[in-house]
């Protein structure tokens, strides 16, 4: 088969992929995930991540306590947003209770967003404890992730 033959096959197959593709996973991603939104709170994965930058947060920021996440309880969806028109992306938002290595409990309001990782692969995690949010990142006592 000629160079030219190739390259016109891979145009084809690359154009059908990028009509078709990001449709299908985006329609998996999103049903599975609303029919689980509690055990989708409660995932590992998402609780790990806000320790780890919950961690990074108080050691980077000016005035925090030197504290740290070491547990979660209480967890529970609030809301979804699911993909429509108006909402290119996937939202979960999830409040629980985070219980600090001082022996205090906090609030802990999150977020999920779907494909929104790194480079649009893998979700993301957003998170707030209010009185932690010294830059007002989250507006006043956390509220855009209430």
């Amino acid at each position: 088969m000629s160079r030219i033959a190739h390259f016109v096959m891979a145009a084809a197959v690359a154009a059908g992929s990028l009509l078709t593709g990001p449709n299908l996973s985006q329609a998996a991603d999103v049903v599975a995930r609303q029919e689980e939104g509690t055990s989708l709170c409660s995932d590992q994965r998402y609780l790990n991540k806000i320790i780890h930058r919950f961690g990074y947060q108080v050691k980077h920021v000016p005035n925090l306590p030197d504290v740290a996440i070491t547990d979660f309880q209480n967890i529970y969806p609030k809301r979804y947003e699911p993909v429509d028109e108006r909402h290119p992306i996937a939202r979960l938002y999830c409040g629980a209770t985070a219980s600090l290595s001082d022996g205090r409990q906090h609030e802990v309001f999150y977020l999920i967003e779907g494909r929104m990782g790194f480079a649009g692969i893998g979700d993301n995690v957003e998170f707030c404890l209010p009185g932690f949010d010294r830059w007002m990142v989250y507006n006043g006592r956390c509220r855009v992730l209430r």
